[in-house]
């Protein structure tokens, strides 16, 4: 993997909802030039101390983004290629890298290898781009409109090759695989070294939302995945006041970063927000300050910053509340929850000691409620993270010199509620 990925923090955006675009696309309509309205929002990332833009599915589709129609295409109801150049040349002129999101475990029924299978069946010369269970195509977790690709074919093999490298020849900087999980890893082992030929220094993170991650990273030749296990640790352990959870997931989390650097998040486009998972609210800056004390590649999801809080719903509509359009400004949304001085600060210090993106971390002092993190770099130093989720003080006399707290800098006592950053 190149070395640029681990001086990345990402704010990751889902277009279609940030710009309020309609959720279906009207055949033959017009055109609706709205990727730039993230432009107001590019200084805004820069300010929070990110450099990385990780956009949701742009392309052409019917009504998500996930279920693509065009692969070479803008979604017209985002823009189009003018629009995505520029975009692009925004975030080039303020050192932001670019992330797009690769659909190519399934495809919608409108993209034009998927109806010629679906229109021609199963024993037609179209029908080795689609996936088939019997004479019926197989369909993405049940979804009707979304039709699974066939990975074995060297047709889907190639059309993904041409399709990554086309967008990272248009300058983007790496991928995020959506539902890598259901992909077999030989079809990313066959694909990703053919992209890498010609874009040595292109990243790619696949979803994984459970299983072996390190066997999936090493067979399949990815950079990265998706923390879920982690993701879940931080805010169940931090709502139930429960830090045991989070030391076990913190053993497992350093294997990971043995191998590789996993994207941590503390929330994105598919999972309720962090902000409606925890429901003391005194304890957000906790999961902030694990987010960017704990080693990996740290992503922002728009509006966490906020505070904004929102569920997601089993039912059709039910990712609506926690992908909201957003104002043409920063400067424009009340916030929910004020926690961008939090990122802000904390930003800092993964930009003052950048070895926390590998550091290995050990989990000390643990009881339900208070836990000391102690993150070890690679030359001997440390930091340690303590966190206090109990209704009072905690004596920390003895502990290093403060580098960074939610509240008093009182170096022999922390507040109910509250974390501290120590050097020793």
């Amino acid at each position: 993997m190149s070395s640029w990925p681990e001086h990345v923090i990402w704010w990751q955006v889902y277009p279609l909802g940030f710009v309020g675009a309609e959720g279906r696309t009207v055949p033959d309509g017009p055109v609706m030039h709205r990727l730039g309205r993230l432009h107001g929002w590019l200084d805004h990332l820069v300010g929070l101390g990110c450099n990385g833009l990780a956009l949701g599915p742009i392309f052409a589709s019917e009504t998500h983004g996930y279920d693509t129609s065009d692969y070479f295409a803008i979604d017209p109801r985002l823009g189009d290629a003018g629009d995505f150049d520029a975009l692009v040349g925004a975030c080039r002129d303020r050192g932001i890298r670019v992330l797009l999101d690769g659909v190519f475990n399934h495809a919608g029924r409108t993209f034009g290898p998927v109806r010629a299978a679906l229109s021609q069946g199963p024993t037609s010369e179209s029908a080795d781009w689609v996936r088939w269970s019997e004479r019926h195509p197989y369909l993405f977790e049940g979804h009707e409109q979304l039709v699974t690709l066939n990975h074995r074919s060297t047709l889907v093999q190639d059309f993904v090759v041409d399709v990554m490298c086309h967008w990272l020849e248009r300058g983007i900087d790496g991928w995020r695989l959506d539902a890598a999980y259901a992909v077999p890893a030989e079809f990313w082992a066959a694909v990703l070294p053919r992209v890498r030929e010609r874009h040595p220094d292109a990243w790619f993170v696949g979803e994984m939302i459970h299983g072996p991650y390190g066997d999936y990273v090493r067979h399949a030749q990815l950079d990265s995945i998706t923390q879920y296990e982690l993701w879940k640790a931080v805010w169940s352990s931090l709502r139930d006041r429960n830090l045991w959870e989070l030391d076990w997931t913190v053993q497992r989390h350093n294997e990971l970063i043995e191998q590789f650097l996993p994207m941590t998040f503390l929330g994105n486009h598919d999972v309720t927000r962090v902000a409606g998972q925890i429901t003391d609210r005194r304890h957000l800056s906790h999961a902030i300050a694990l987010l960017l004390f704990l080693p990996g590649i740290p992503s922002v999801y728009y509006g966490d910053e906020f505070g904004l809080r929102a569920v997601k719903e089993d039912r059709v509509g039910g990712d609506d509340a926690i992908r909201p359009e957003m104002p043409d400004r920063p400067e424009d949304i009340a916030p929910e929850q004020d926690l961008r001085p939090t990122y802000q600060r904390m930003i800092g210090v993964r930009r003052r000691f950048p070895w926390l993106t590998r550091a290995s971390t050990e989990v000390r002092h643990l009881a339900n409620e208070h836990a000391h993190l102690v993150a070890t770099a690679p030359d001997g130093g440390s930091l340690t993270l303590i966190l206090n989720l109990s209704d009072a003080a905690l004596s920390i006399d003895g502990h290093g010199s403060p580098v960074e707290s939610s509240g008093s800098t009182d170096s022999s006592v922390l507040p109910a509620h509250s974390w501290s950053i120590r050097a020793s």
